[in-house]
């Protein structure tokens, strides 16, 4: 993990206030997780660039129960074994897989085909689930909320390269030829090899962590 440890308490301060004031009912116990929602705010903000208030606003709108967000990326391979990616129109306009956040009332599987045709113009057929990641055990730059990252390996079905206004340029690139300027929040070198690997061999199993 190389995420800081100041990081992973306040997360935890966090989800621990989020979930204690879903289910309590008690007016004290109310208050004190409150409080303790504010205490994390506030440790965030003092070891982070981070507006304390932003900070605490963003906390305050998190309801329920707490749990990882969920960001889905679609591995589509073509005819040649080689990968498509995107370039963000964010992010400084860097490299990634096609994908984005779970979308409510369809599935993960689902989601992935989307991404991939409004993020690329294409249109894909999921073929496995290939990994399920935890973002900050994997490396990614650390980040407000927990995340577990899905991926799953797919094949091209049709359609052209078309970009959106989530995306600046569409590519293949072969196992050689990654580019360095990644999107290092919604992927890494690694994953991409690992990608290479299961295009390779669909019998592998899952990847988790």
């Amino acid at each position: 993990m190389n995420e800081p440890r100041w990081l992973t308490l306040s997360r935890e301060l966090q989800a621990l206030s989020q979930t204690g004031l879903a289910f309590s009912r008690d007016p004290y116990d109310r208050e004190r997780y409150e409080t303790l929602r504010d205490l994390a705010s506030r440790f965030m903000a003092e070891h982070s660039a981070a507006d304390a208030q932003v900070i605490a606003d963003l906390f305050r709108h998190e309801k329920g129960y707490a749990t990882p967000k969920i960001d889905v990326r679609a591995a589509v391979f073509n005819s040649s074994s080689r990968i498509l990616m995107v370039r963000e129109a964010m992010d400084h306009g860097r490299w990634t897989m096609p994908g984005g956040w779970a979308d409510v009332n369809i599935t993960a599987a689902e989601c992935a085909v989307k991404e991939a045709r409004e993020e690329s113009g294409y249109e894909v057929r999921v073929r496995k689930l290939a990994a399920a990641w935890d973002h900050q055990r994997q490396g990614h730059p650390p980040t407000l909320s927990s995340c577990l990252k899905i991926y799953f390996l797919c094949e091209l079905t049709g359609g052209e390269a078309r970009t959106s206004m989530e995306t600046t340029e569409v590519r293949w690139f072969g196992k050689d030829e990654i580019p360095q300027d990644l999107s290092l929040g919604r992927v890494l070198p690694k994953q991409i090899a690992r990608m290479f690997e299961h295009a390779a061999n669909p019998r592998l199993p899952t990847d988790f962590d």
